[in-house]
């Protein structure tokens, strides 16, 4: 089954888990490179964090260009794409 033929609800809660699951990660990232709590490389759970939020945003532009879609719906699209794109360049930015 395509990601396109899934519903707008369903679309919409996949971005969500995939986006704070990436921001979670990135943020652990951070927090061992700041405290080094760990000895380990945290490179590669960085990029799986903002590879995470990249799909959360996808997803939610996904719903976005849909057609017919309701205001409700439509206002939690936006909000997820200002919230992953605002916490991506964020992460981005503190590498």
């Amino acid at each position: 089954m395509k990601w396109t033929d899934h519903s707008e609800k369903t679309l919409l809660q996949r971005s969500f888990l995939f986006g704070i699951t990436g921001i979670v990660l990135s943020t652990l990232a951070l927090l061992n490179s700041y405290f080094h709590v760990l000895d380990a490389p945290m490179g590669p759970l960085n990029g799986v964090g903002l590879a995470l939020q990249l799909i959360g945003l996808s997803l939610a532009v996904l719903v976005i260009r849909r057609r017919k879609l309701s205001p409700e719906i439509k206002e939690r699209a936006q909000k997820m794409i200002l919230v992953l794109g605002v916490g991506f360049l964020f992460f981005i930015l503190s590498i």
